[in-house]
């Protein structure tokens, strides 16, 4: 017993040295427990005060006000080395804890939408949007809505640091999110690097799938440098970021309703939804289920990447409210 509550305190610290470490600004113990809960641990003020207090005798993090608190070097370096199990799987658990926190309402056009971070060197991003411009205009994307922060303000839960500008584009897990709320149960299986052939989807060259990995697939193919978005874009043929999905096929109604309301909102995303136990682009699907293909959300920014922009990518990162969001033609002017 003794073995398994140390466990759990472990993972409770985790979360909140991960909480921290994504904030530029010292935080107290009433936000750090608002954004636990947000991600499903349900720690009182008072908890929380609690194991602060044990870390920074530990120096893992430091008071630096009143009511505020910052993750040290010591901390980190911590976060880097957290339990494997709690790394195994992390991809899948984001996925999950994403699409719970997405509530679009389509008749209002407001809820809060997944969203992807990049972060770009503020002298290069007009070289960033011009590159990433044919890939939006060809509808690469999960959405054209965008939006941009410079350094100090936010995008999401995440703040912009000095000398960066802040990107964010929507996640396709806006899908997985609306039809849970529907409903609808989705299998999250992998993201892949998938061949376009004259502007349609081939087959998938390249997988990861979440259930093993702790980084997201999208930002190991960019960094990779495995994608050729722009050719897509410009030619029809190139390898682009793209998702795995199954849903029961007895879903399939409701789910086709809730992909053409979102479409109607400016959230795409569905390359894809295939027929009843029938693979699609060469993958195999399970007995009763449907295959389904997102485009990646990343793509304008791995377009970016591969014009020599390099970007630092959150994927899957935080929600934003819908209505905050622009039309990227919108920064282009």
């Amino acid at each position: 017993m003794i073995g398994i509550e140390t466990q759990e305190v472990k993972r409770k610290e985790h979360l909140i040295l991960k909480i921290l470490n994504d904030s530029q600004q010292p935080l107290g113990a009433r936000i750090i427990a608002r954004y636990l809960k947000d991600r499903g641990v349900n720690l009182g003020e008072r908890a929380v005060r609690y194991h602060l207090k044990l870390m920074d005798e530990r120096g893992l993090t430091r008071l630096v006000s009143r009511n505020g608190r910052l993750i040290t070097d010591l901390g980190t370096e911590e976060l880097g080395n957290a339990l494997v199990r709690d790394k195994v799987g992390f991809a899948i658990s984001r996925i999950e804890l994403l699409a719970f926190r997405t509530y679009f309402d389509w008749e209002k056009g407001s809820g809060l939408v997944p969203v992807n971070i990049s972060l770009f060197p503020k002298s290069k991003l007009e070289k960033a949007l011009q590159a990433m411009k044919p890939v939006f205009d060809a509808g690469i994307c999960v959405s054209d809505l965008v939006a941009v922060a410079g350094e100090g303000e936010q995008l999401g839960e995440l703040v912009v640091p000095h000398g960066r500008i802040g990107l964010a584009t929507v996640c396709s897990i806006v899908i997985n999110g609306t039809l849970l709320k529907a409903g609808v149960p989705m299998d999250s299986r992998f993201g892949g690097i998938l061949q376009m052939r004259n502007h349609q989807p081939f087959r998938f060259v390249e997988l990861i799938h979440y259930a093993g990995s702790s980084l997201d697939p999208s930002e190991v193919f960019i960094r990779a440098r495995m994608t050729s978005v722009r050719d897509a874009a410009k030619t029809g043929n190139g390898k682009i970021l793209a998702n795995f999905r199954e849903i029961p096929a007895l879903c399939l109604p409701t789910a086709e309703a809730v992909v053409s309301r979102l479409k109607e909102a400016g959230l795409g995303g569905l390359m894809i939804m295939g027929n009843t136990s029938e693979p699609v682009c060469e993958i195999p699907v399970e007995l009763n289920r449907i295959g389904m293909i997102f485009i990646g959300g990343l793509n304008p920014v791995a377009a970016a990447e591969e014009a020599g922009i390099e970007a630092e990518n959150y994927a899957m990162s935080t929600v934003m409210e819908y209505q905050k969001l622009i039309k990227f033609e919108e920064v282009m002017s």
